[in-house]
């Protein structure tokens, strides 16, 4: 008797037309990303297209977001990755209609949908309050840093870009005379175109430097020599600011009293800014910064999240400090903007942070509105107290956490927090930004926590069914 196999016969066409809907399994993760796309508001999305009908079809946004969900959440951000996917994945060729978008669309419709695809992180939280999900009696904060689209080596002083940039306009006149000798050619556009005391009033300036140009969020140029140019700018802005908050200091200093009406102790120290920018920056992203992580100092940035109990993303947002010191509240505000554009009126009552969040003014700032704090004043990483952190607000916390109920919230903050991040760096495989800019790695990081949501929102979804 001969042995039996199944036929297997690749020449044999369908007799019948195939029905996606065969393709997949009922509880896959495809079909719940397309139903929580239809419940999703993607006007913003479609804003943009014309409304005569006119030119050549584009690929229906409701389908891109649905693919971009989709690949995020598997960790996949790669445009070619996704186009290819599109064709050799059933998964993906269900939520495409068995349309291929080529990767230049996609990275298109990425780069030019930015700010709605920021605008996706609140629908899905959305989803997540109607399931129940997005309870907010405790919340925890924390950062993560996270590579740039860019590498340490690419940082430079501000006399090696002045360097380049000289360098490249003297190659660019060899290579015009070479092609036109005597005659002229087209002509090129032109290549250079407090009471804290002086240390907190300089601090304060670079960090209004810093939200004006997270305000005017200016994308990052393509070419090389553009990205010079914008890097010497820089460095130029915050010599110029430094030299302004130091000659307001001055000034104020010069009164002989403080803002309280009680006169200084002794002169400043003498202090003159440098004639030249001082510091340096990244010509690829000059928007990252070298930041500290857990091995070592990295080019890239501090990915800030607050998450609740259930493991829900709240609020994402990215800066470029990096330590967590003085982005307590701002994290806090975030949250609570993130909810009440969902329409809840729950506000956190307890805010779980951990050392490097001790901002004693922005702590109070909490409190005064109705909500616990607790950060510790002391790093595990610290044997005893910091040297001067005695006494008031430090002894205060310090007998609030050594009590039963202050040491069984804290305990909460690592299981609440921490894996999210593992899940996203580890498993996802999300590590890194793709996109360069502090604007556009915060649309990447609100996108990249609105998957773990839709994720964890999936699981939930399985599990009811199941139970």
């Amino acid at each position: 008797m001969p042995q039996n196999f199944t036929e297997c016969d690749r020449e044999q066409v369908l007799l019948m037309p195939p029905s996606l809907r065969e393709w997949l399994p009922e509880d896959h993760f495809a079909w719940f990303v397309l139903a929580a796309v239809e419940e999703m508001e993607l006007s913003a999305f479609y804003a943009s297209y014309r409304l005569d009908g006119h030119g050549r079809a584009a690929h229906d946004p409701a389908m891109m977001v649905a693919l971009l969900l989709y690949a995020y959440a598997l960790g996949r951000r790669s445009s070619r990755t996704i186009e290819r996917a599109c064709v050799e994945d059933v998964a993906y060729r269900v939520i495409a209609a068995n349309q291929v978008p080529d990767h230049c669309t996609i990275a298109r419709f990425r780069q030019r949908r930015e700010a709605a695809l920021a605008g996706l992180f609140s629908d899905v939280l959305g989803l997540c309050v109607e399931a129940g999900l997005a309870k907010v009696g405790v919340i925890a904060v924390d950062g993560t840093k996270v590579h740039a689209n860019a590498s340490r080596d690419a940082t430079r002083d501000y006399q090696q870009i002045a360097e380049e940039i000289l360098a490249e306009a003297d190659a660019v006149d060899r290579d015009e005379d070479e092609r036109f000798g005597d005659a002229r050619g087209d002509e090129l556009p032109p290549a250079l175109a407090t009471h804290q005391g002086r240390r907190g009033w300089l601090r304060d300036a670079r960090r209004r430097v810093d939200e004006k140009r997270a305000a005017e969020a200016r994308p990052i140029a393509r070419s090389r020599p553009e990205r010079l140019r914008e890097s010497k700018r820089r460095l130029e802005e915050e010599l110029a600011t430094e030299c302004r908050a130091n000659a307001d200091y001055e000034a104020y200093r010069a009164r002989g009293l403080m803002k309280d009406g009680r006169r200084f102790g002794r002169p400043p120290d003498p202090y003159q800014p440098p004639d030249t920018p001082a510091g340096k920056i990244n010509v690829t992203d000059p928007d990252s910064q070298l930041v500290k992580a857990t091995r070592g100092w990295i080019q890239g940035y501090n990915a800030q999240a607050a998450v609740n109990e259930q493991q829900i993303v709240i609020a994402a947002e990215v800066t470029v400090d990096s330590p967590d010191f003085g982005h307590l509240e701002p994290i806090v505000d975030a949250a609570e903007r993130e909810l009440e554009q969902i329409g809840v009126t729950e506000v956190p009552e307890v805010v779980l942070a951990d050392a490097g969040y001790w901002h004693q003014a922005q702590m109070e700032n909490i409190v005064s509105r109705g909500i616990k704090v607790l950060v510790p004043p002391d790093s595990r990483k610290r044997q005893g107290a910091r040297p001067g952190w005695g006494g008031g607000a430090y002894a205060f916390m310090r007998r609030v956490l050594e009590t039963d109920v202050g040491r069984e919230l804290y305990r909460k903050r690592q299981a609440m927090v921490e894996p999210v991040f593992g899940q996203t760096k580890f498993n996802r495989r999300i590590d890194r930004f793709q996109r360069r800019g502090r604007a556009a790695c915060r649309s990447e990081w609100r996108l990249i926590t609105a998957t773990h949501n839709l994720l964890k929102l999936h699981r939930r979804e399985i599990a009811l069914a199941t139970a």
